[in-house]
């Protein structure tokens, strides 16, 4: 794991209160830059697809990033089919980007273990 990555492990999701302007532009990139894997997408939401060897491996890592989603307060949007997870991760009350989709998205990205 590469250093700004585990410097996003160590921070937790901050409550947005809807008052904050979505991450655009340079700030973007950088975070970006410390989520290997991740895509940022129109500059609205982070998206990654993982893969699997069967539904039930791919079952446990849904259950393991909804732990971790409930444990940071920031919840991502989970699509689950055979052998594949999509996430998608924004914050909803800006409709865009904030520092802490990328520290969900770099805590998600932990509980992958590929076979």
């Amino acid at each position: 794991m590469d250093e700004p990555e585990q410097i996003l492990l160590t921070k937790q999701c901050k409550p947005c209160r809807g008052d904050v302007p979505a991450l655009r532009g340079e700030e973007l990139a950088a975070l970006r830059a410390q989520v290997p894997g991740w895509h940022v997408v129109a500059e609205h939401h982070l998206a990654r697809a993982f893969t699997f060897p069967d539904f039930r491996t791919a079952l446990d890592f849904v259950n393991r990033a909804g732990e971790v989603a409930e444990a940071e307060g920031h919840h991502p949007d989970l699509y689950l089919s055979w052998g594949k997870v999509e996430v998608k991760i924004y914050t909803h009350k800006i409709n865009g980007l904030t520092e802490s989709d990328f520290i969900l998205a770099a805590k998600i990205g932990r509980q992958y273990q590929p076979s």
